[in-house]
Formats: structure tokens, sequence, C-alpha cells
């Protein structure tokens, strides 16, 4: 095949015939074992100009390459062209051809080049090269023979390049110069064949020549592409002008820099082995490859939906990990997903997370997580894999900055734009490998005794390990069917043949025989997790979709799970493959009154725990929609900490839930969900998600049946603004909430409006003002109770306004009735905030006795609502109390213990991180003083001089509203 085509037998060269009838054994022969229809080979040979008698002409071309192929009596059953119901097959193992040596020479290659042996490399790449003899498939016609030329050149152009690259290495310059010029001459875009060959010029000690390659390169990149030269060109160029040596040592497989030590707490998140990897040796050897010292290392791995990206990157990276000490992280990126593919931002926020280096809720500026990811990562080895990526915007912010970090990105797009050490593009299993990967799915001896049926179920699966993988489970799980049967169930069906022959839709085919085999039961819960408002859930989402209690609908999903169409990322936790959701929901549409019930049905759930865990109580909200599922799970939640563990669970993904209630056109869920998770947001320092989610609800407050969203949302979105200190952002929008509010009266969201805009003034330390506002709350005539978190509100800000003026009894009067009403409502946050503020006029008098006491139980409050800021900030007051009963030695180990819970905010999204940090750090230094223990006092002083200077705080700046 490699020039014009010719065969033999026993040495003797056979007599092929016209170049047509080559061409349609080249189009048989390069596609052994597998069933060639009469359709395909029309197309194939003649194009859109097929002869006159259309199928007619093949049987007289294939019984003349049976004359001319066969020995003399061959039976047809025993020829090498087997005919078949709708085409031919060529037998394989019947033939050797040099294309296939070419293959085998070239991956012999590439290991003894990985073994550090470029010598036997370049040898095995000579004896390749030598098959070559001519152009290959010369003057054969057709769309086939023309794709397959093209495909061979490709293989051999990398085969001389690779034996261009070994012969550098050995240091051979000078034999290599005429080659890389002629090379460089038909690929004057090529820049590895470009820095190749400046390489083989700076050995020669032609370093201008060399030079003059590169400037000549990059004037024809900006020219021609509009790009920049790529980094190892970069590298070649440095290396030139610094004259180093071009033959950079390799160090032997498995031989590492000495790795530094790691982080305290190791850090693994690769996904579980996908299992037997075939076919993959030569991409995996170069995914594993030696990289340079010192540098980040970036591979990108390429190819087709279901080819196997996602288990070769996580083998690969599993190979790695022992080289890589300090973390091994992997991020879907979501290219492909359900259209809410993660930004840069959220993964960032995720990664940041992952290596402790931040906790809270962190910026969503680009260039500022870029900043604090690049300064986490530059002391650290780590390994990355990046999986699902879309382009290089999304993947150069996620690079990590330590020298001998590794980055493996997986995406269906070739990241031509982006920087990278080596490219692997992968292509369908080959034949024989699809074969094997079958028959290590259902058994040797079941594939053994169907050999022929396994062929052909490759073949139909197109080499695509996943839709390989899925037909293999379905055997798994049918005993009783053979190989056969599964082909003929696929033949028979001209729909899922044809799919199975094209790109996505083969996987979708593949998808589809899963879901027939699947109960009706499975297959309702199928269609359901392809309408699930997150990527990752627990059973108890398909629960109230399906209406049916969580421990059966675990059931299922493990059902599903033995299916391959469910994936298990890790105990108690489910995801579907973005293919198979969409598989998922394209079935779901053939029930719309199902969809719709079930779509409804999970946002209720968001909504119930969003409720069920805000401080704000029951009354806050209007009535929720009714309940469409059985009793069982119209309510998931016995209490708010059984609910906000729940909301933990689903992490950053609680945005999106809004995000897809308005995509879908409910507007009341969506505004609803913005409402009710803006506490949940607030309280765990996560402003921004709550800014983000409040922004798109208000987009659609218009759309939405409840009249008072457009008042809520306003003075939601001015809340989160209070607690961001965006103190012009909050007043416009309470001034926007009070203008609506008159055209629209809502007694509720009035009062919050007034206890907002309190708080407001209060932050600005306006006592005066805040009064004004919070006493048209606290002291209005009405003819329902105040909800009692507005009113709990409203008394503190007042009692924050009396203490302002050192009206201190005052001030307590308004705690004590506070007090009452976050009493009422139950949530221990608000009753431990009364009792600290409380406490602070206690300590102002110098009743520390009394103070101490509401301290004590305002920790213990805080503690268990999840309050960091609160409980950092109750535990120093509680040492200055401690210190003031005569007691420094307990006020030091306090203070200590404040500084803890201090650390685990982020000052990153906390507006009040330094301000809390200097109270505790100043009230500490009196401690110190008190205990006679100067030196220490002073360190501890000049570290609050040191946090204001470092951070430019603001004198006087107040405290968080909360």
């Amino acid at each position: 095949m490699l020039g014009t085509v010719r065969a033999w037998r026993d040495g003797t060269q056979l007599a092929l015939g016209p170049v047509r009838q080559q061409a349609v054994l080249a189009a048989l022969a390069l596609r052994p074992g597998l069933l060639v229809s009469g359709e395909q080979l029309l197309d194939g040979v003649w194009g859109d100009k097929p002869p006159g008698s259309g199928l007619k002409v093949l049987p007289s071309y294939v019984y003349a390459l049976r004359r001319r192929l066969d020995e003399e009596g061959t039976a047809p059953a025993d020829s090498v062209i087997r005919g078949e119901r709708g085409g031919y097959r060529f037998a394989d193992g019947t033939v050797r051809l040099d294309a296939d040596d070419l293959a085998r020479l070239a991956a012999t290659a590439h290991r003894a080049k990985r073994a550090g042996d470029p010598a036997g490399a370049a040898d095995r790449l000579s004896q390749a090269l030598a098959l070559c003899d001519g152009e290959p498939l010369a003057g054969l016609p057709g769309p086939y023979a023309d794709a397959e030329r093209q495909r061979l050149l490709e293989r051999l152009r990398a085969a001389r390049r690779d034996r261009l690259e070994c012969m550098v290495l050995l240091g051979r310059f000078t034999e290599t110069l005429d080659e890389l010029a002629a090379l460089s001459a038909a690929a004057p875009t090529d820049e590895p064949l470009a820095a190749l060959r400046m390489r083989a010029l700076q050995g020669c000690d032609r370093q201008a020549e060399a030079l003059n390659v590169y400037e000549e390169l990059r004037r024809r990149l900006k020219r021609e592409l509009g790009v920049d030269p790529g980094t190892e060109l970069r590298r070649a160029h440095q290396a030139v002008l610094r004259r180093a040596d071009v033959r950079p040592p390799h160090p032997p497989p498995g031989h590492a820099a000495p790795a530094r030590p790691g982080p305290r707490r190791a850090i693994n998140e690769l996904p579980g082995d996908a299992g037997r990897l075939i076919g993959r040796e030569a991409e995996l050897a170069r995914l594993t490859a030696p990289s340079e010292a010192g540098a980040v290392s970036v591979v990108t791995v390429d190819g087709t939906a279901g080819v196997g990206k996602t288990a070769l990157v996580v083998r690969a990276a599993r190979e790695l990990s022992a080289h890589h000490p300090d973390g091994c992280l992997f991020v879907d990126l979501r290219a492909h997903g359900t259209g809410r593919r993660q930004t840069p931002e959220q993964a960032l926020q995720r990664l940041l997370r992952s290596l402790g280096a931040a906790h809270g809720e962190l910026p969503s500026d680009l260039e500022e997580l870029t900043a604090a990811w690049r300064a986490a990562t530059s002391p650290l080895r780590l390994l990355l894999v990046l999986d699902d990526a879309l382009d290089a915007d999304q993947v150069r912010p996620l690079l990590p900055a330590g020298a001998g970090s590794r980055v493996l990105v997986a995406g269906r797009r070739r990241l031509g734009e982006l920087d990278a050490d080596r490219r692997v593009t992968l292509e369908p299993l080959a034949s024989g490998d699809a074969v094997s990967l079958l028959a290590h799915l259902i058994g040797e001896e079941r594939a053994s005794s169907e050999p022929d049926a396994t062929d052909r179920l490759a073949g139909l699966c197109d080499g695509l390990p996943l839709a390989l993988r899925i037909a293999g489970s379905r055997l798994q799980n049918r005993g009783s069917w053979t190989v056969g049967y599964l082909v003929d169930r696929m033949v028979d069906d001209d729909r899922l043949l044809g799919e199975l022959s094209v790109g996505d839709r083969s996987v979708e085919a593949a998808f589809r025989l899963s879901y027939d085999q699947l109960t009706p039961g499975q297959q309702r819960a199928f269609r359901a997790l392809g309408l699930a408002p997150t990527v990752e859930f627990d059973a108890l989402t398909p629960a109230a979709m399906l209406g049916r209690p969580p421990h059966e609908t675990e059931a299922v999903l493990e059902d599903l799970v033995d299916t391959s169409l469910l994936q298990q990322p890790r105990p108690g936790r489910y995801r579907l493959h973005d293919l198979v959701r969409v598989h998922a929901r394209r079935v779901a549409q053939a029930e719309p009154e199902q969809a719709a019930t079930a779509r409804t049905a999970a946002l209720g759930l968001y909504l119930d725990a969003a409720r069920t865990t805000s401080d704000w109580g029951s009354g806050a909200f209007p009535a929720a929609p009714a309940p469409t599922g059985p009793a069982p799970t119209r309510t998931g939640f016995t209490d708010w900490r059984e609910a906000e563990a729940w909301l933990d669970a689903a992490g950053g993904e609680l945005v999106d839930v809004v995000g897809h209630a308005a995509a879908l056109g409910e507007a009341d869920y969506a505004c609803r969900l913005a409402e009710a998770l803006c506490d949940y947001f607030v309280r765990q320092g996560r402003y921004h998600e709550s800014q983000t989610a409040l922004e798109i609800a208000l987009a659609h407050a218009d759309e939405a049946t409840d009249p008072r969203m457009a008042v809520a949302l306003r003075n939601c979105l001015a809340y989160t603004s209070l607690f961001q200190r965006r103190y012009a952002r909050a007043r416009d929008l309470f001034t926007e909430a009070q203008d609506l509010g008159r055209l629209r009266p809502d007694p509720y969201e009035q009062s919050r409006t007034l206890t907002g805009l309190g708080a407001l003034h209060i932050s600005l330390g306006e006592g005066g003002l805040a009064l004004s506002y919070v006493g048209a709350v606290t002291e209005a005539p009405r003819q329902e109770p105040l909800n009692d978190w507005v009113a709990s509100m409203a008394l503190v800000i007042q009692g924050l306004a009396h203490q302002f003026e050192g009206r201190n009894e005052k001030a307590l009067a308004s705690f004590a009735a506070a007090r009452t009403h976050a009493e009422a409502a139950g949530r221990p946050r608000m009753t431990g905030r009364v009792l600290s503020c409380a406490a602070d006029i206690h300590l102002r008098l110098g009743r520390h006795a009394e103070a101490e006491e509401l301290l004590r139980t305002a920790v213990d409050l805080v503690a268990q609502g999840g309050d960091v800021f609160l409980c950092a900030r109750s535990l120093t007051r509680l040492g200055t109390a401690r210190q003031g009963g005569g007691d420094p030695g307990a006020a030091i180990a306090l203070h200590h213990q404040a500084l803890l819970q201090h650390r685990l905010l982020s000052p990153l999204t906390e507006p009040g991180y330094d301000w809390l940090e200097m109270d505790i750090r100043s009230r500490l230094g009196r401690a110190y003083t008190a205990a006679g223990r100067v030196r220490e006092a002073r360190e501890q002083f000049q570290a609050v001089l040191d946090v204001h200077a470092a951070r430019g705080h603001r004198a006087g700046a107040a405290p968080r509203p909360s």
C-alpha cells in the first residue's frame, strides 16, 4: 500500500487488474475483518459518479480479485474476500500489509525512544521508512483512497520527523540538515519541525542560520495566522541565544527529580481507574514521558466524543501521581455538558478550596482568582487534569505556577492556541484492539466461541470505547444472549446501524440500545435524571422527581450504575456522563407531562431545602407551589441542619439551579429560590453566589406571578451588598425597594426594607438615622405579628444605635426584646448574635460576670449555626470578660481560640477579616500585658499595626452588619 498497490504470494507478484479493481481491494484490505457494505464500496471507489450498473459491478471485481489472490481451488467461503449479506469482508490474518508494518515499527521506535535508546528508535524508523515506495496508494481513484493516502502520508511524515529527532539526540546534526530543510519547505508553519531544524543548525555551529529560521517562521505565523510562536519554538530560540546544549539529558523511565516535601494533607482527586486500557500504549507513553525539569508541562488530548479521552488521561495521571507529591487534582470543565459550563472563575474557586488555600466564597474577578491560584501553587509540584475543556481561554487561568507541575488537558477540540509540550489526538480503536476490548468485557471464552459475531459487533461500534463498553455491559448482564443475537438486533434496526457508523450519533445509538433493555421503572428514572438541575446529585433529588422513597430510588440508581448509564464519582453521589445526559433528555421528551412534573418536583425540593435552612423563618416566604409528588417526598428535610447539609453537598451548583429554573421559564421558582438561598449564602460568606443568583432571578421578576418579588429580590440584593460593604449599592437597592413598595404595599417587605436601611446607617456610624428607620418597624401598629427574624434584626439595630449614643440601659432593653424574638424563631445563630451584642454593653459597664455568662451561651449557639465570624468575635470578647474577672491566663487561651477561628475565614472574601484580626490581637495584647508578658504583648500590638499597614484598613470602620 505504501506506493503503487502490489501483492505477492510465495514470492511471486500477482496481477491485480485495473486501478478501480485495485481500489476495491484497498478499500477491503485496509479494513480487515470488517463488513464493508456495497454502498460503502461504491461511495469509496466511485464517489459521486457511480457506475450505471450500480452495485452489480462489484461481484465482477470481487470475482477477479479472488482469482488472483486465492490459491487455486479455494472455496468462496474460504476466500480472502468473503461475501456476506449486504457486502464483503476481507478475512483478517490472511494478508500482511506494509502499512501495518509501518505502524508496528513506529510503535516499537516510540518505546525505544522512551526507554532512552534513540539509536534503536532511529534504526526502527529507518526500517519503517524503507517500506515506502513512492506515494501511498499511487494512482488509485476515489474518496476512500484519497483519505487513506493522506492518513498514510501523515504517518510517514511523523516517522521521518521522529527519526530526525532521534538523530539530533545522537548528535548526527549534519546528516539531518538537508532532509529537515525539505520537510520544512513542505510544511512551512510546522513549529516542532522548525525547532528541530534550529537544534540541528545549532549543533553544526550555524547559530545565525538557526536564528533566521526562527525569525522567518515568526513573521510567517504573524502574517498568515495572526499568532506568535509557541512554547517549543521559543525554547529552541532561547537555547540558540544561550548556545545551550541541544542534546538535553533524558532521564531513564520512571526516574524523576527528587520530590520536595508535600503539603500536610495529601490531595488526590483523581477519579477511579476505568479498568483495562486497550490499544492506547503509544498515547499513554507520550502522556507519561518525562517532561522538562523546572517547567510547567502541558499535554493536550483531543478526540471525538466517546473515544476514551478521560479514561486515558486518568490512567496517565495515576501513573504520574507518585511524581507529584503536592497533589493530584481533577476538574471537569463541562464544555459539552448540560449548558452549565464551568467558567475559569468557578474552576479556580474549587481548586483553591481543594488546596485549602481559602474558605468561604472567593472573589468573582478572574484576574484576582488567577493571582491567588498562582501564589498558592508557586511552591508546589502538582498534577492537574482538566477534562472536557472548551478552549484555551478556559484553560490558561488554571495552569499552576509551580516548577515541575504537569497539566493534562482533555477535550473534543484541538487547542491549537494553547501552548503545549505535547499533543495527542485519540483515534477510534483499530479493529483488533476493539475486539480485544470486547473479549475482555464479555470473557475470552464467550468471544472465541463466536469470533465472526464478535468482529462484527466491534465493527458496528466503530471502535469507540464508550460504545464498546455499553454493548459489552449488555452482554455481561444478559448471560442468555449470544453475541450474534445482539449483532442481529443492531443490524435489523437501520436507524441504529446508521447512527453507529457516524460520530456522536453512534454513541447515542448505543445508549438507546442500553435504554431499551431497562425495566419500565428504570427507564422512567433514567429519563428523570436527564432533567436534574445539577450535574451531581444524591438519591433525594431523583426520589422527589419520581415520587418514590429515597431508599427505593437508590436501588434503581445502583441498577443504572451497573448498566454503565450512570456514574458514581463517590459514595452516595451520582452523575450522568454529558452525552448520556443529552440522550436522557431526548428520550424524556417522549413523555412531556411526566418530564414537566419531574422538573418542578426537583425545583420544589431545592426550594424546600433553602427555605428550611433560612433563619428568616416560614413567615418570610409566600406559600410554596402545591406539591405534585406522593407524600413520602413532599418534604425531604426534618430540620434546618439536615437541609443545610444537603445544600452544602451541592457545592457551587446552587446558582445553576436558579439559572436552570429561569431557562425553563419557571420564573416563580427562579425568584423564590434566589430569595430563599440568600440567607444561606450570606451566612456562609458566599456573597458573590448570593449576588449572582439574585441578579439572575431579578431579570425575570416581572414574569413571576408573585408581585412581591420585585421588592423582595431588591431587598435581598441590598442585604447581600451590606455584607460585601458595598454601601452605595445597598442604599440604591433599598431606595428602589422602598419606591416599589409604595406602589405594591407589603407589610413584611416594607419592614425588611426599613430594617435594612437601619443596618446600612449603623454600618456608616449614623445611629440617629438608624433609629428613625427601625423605630418605624418596632413601634408601628400592625394587624399581624412582626416576623421574628425582622423583629430581632430591627431591635438589634436599635440596640446598637443606643449603644453608639451611650444609652446603655436602653440598648440592653432592645437586646432583651431582640432575644425574645430570636429564641421564638429557634435559630441558634440569631440568639447568639443578640447575646454577643448585649455582652458588649456589660463589658463596657464592667459587669464581667454577666458578660461571661452571655458570651459562653453565645459561643455555643453561633458554633451550632456554623457562623465562623460570630464565633471568633464572641470568643475574643469572652476572653476580655475572663481578663476582667482576674484570669488573664484563661483570657489568653480564649483569644488564641478566636485567632484559630479567624483563620478559617478567607481574607479575599470576608470584608471584616482585617478588622476582626486587629480586634482579637489588640485584646490579646492587653491580656498579655495584664499577665506581665510584655514582650508577647508588644508582638501582638505590632501585628495590629502590620495588618493595618498591609491591608490598608480604614480606621474606625464598623464591623459587618451581622
